[in-house]
């Protein structure tokens, strides 16, 4: 589990090891919206939209686009549940049923920390390859 630590902060950060503070809170606000608070009392508020398109799994359901993890359409994502792993994370179940990825707290701490730019990038790729954060048009 270090070792995927390492790789995502790398990837978030461009750097090693990071010192993440004990977490201290885990909380399911609504649907919509997690909070996790740390001992150094960082909070950070997250979207179910924002933790959907940054699931650390590999999911069937997300475009490759030149090289690109592209997730679009979950702008109403919701998580129905919240699901302990060991002592280090969190299963979150979505209501598209995306429930393969397994979050450390060391994860939340990362995309709290580059929140901001994180979802700007995402947007940025979204108008890139003309897809959108809302959900495409129900079949008739």
């Amino acid at each position: 589990m270090l070792a995927i630590t390492r790789v995502i902060s790398r990837r978030i950060h461009g750097k090693g090891d990071v010192a993440v503070p004990k977490l201290s809170g885990f909380y399911i606000v609504s649907p919509k919206n997690v909070e996790v608070e740390y001992a150094d009392g960082s909070k950070f508020s997250f979207s179910s939209e924002f933790l959907r398109v940054h699931s650390p799994a590999a999911d069937g359901k997300v475009r490759s686009i030149g090289g690109e993890k592209v997730i679009s359409g979950r702008r109403y994502v919701g998580i129905m549940s919240a699901e302990p792993v060991g002592n280090y994370g969190v299963r979150l179940v979505f209501d598209d049923l995306h429930r393969t990825g397994i979050y450390p707290w060391d994860y939340f701490y990362e995309l709290g920390s580059n929140k901001f730019g994180l979802m700007r990038s995402y947007i940025k790729i979204l108008q890139k390859h003309h897809l959108s954060r809302e959900p495409p048009p129900r079949r008739k």
